[in-house]
């Protein structure tokens, strides 16, 4: 896969947007998720690796998904939101769902976590859709 013209900025506003998105769909969905688990509502002590893996993980799924969108064709808006949108339906929602699956996780759970990373995709994709890459 060829990176060249990849727009950068981009990439950081979109990581920087989905890592923003992430913390506010858990503030919002945090005690569900818990619950969720099996874990009682405020049952956490944050630690910084979590969220450094986070936002690391954010700018690379920001990164590759400018260079699957630039591969696609024309990039705009709304070819940003479908292209980020397929992608989440055919990787990360089926792999949360068969891991869950697998893992006995309440259906709630899988919901949660795969409705944030719906979010942070399209979020993702509509931003390097407007900037273009």
């Amino acid at each position: 896969m060829v990176f060249d013209g990849i727009n950068y900025l981009a990439v950081v506003i979109a990581a920087v947007v989905g890592f923003v998105a992430s913390a506010l769909w858990y503030k919002a969905f945090g005690n569900a998720w818990l619950m969720a688990q099996g874990r009682a509502p405020g049952d956490t002590t944050p630690k910084p690796g979590p969220f450094v893996v986070a936002g690391v993980a954010q700018l690379l799924m920001a990164f590759m998904l400018a260079g699957v969108l630039g591969h696609l064709g024309q990039i705009n808006l709304q070819n940003g939101i479908i292209g980020a949108a397929f992608l989440w339906l055919g990787f990360v929602a089926t792999t949360i769902a068969v891991n869950d699956s697998f893992q006995g996780s309440k259906v709630t759970l899988t919901l949660i976590d795969a409705g944030h990373w719906l979010v942070v995709l399209v979020l993702m994709g509509a931003i390097i859709g407007l900037f273009g890459v």
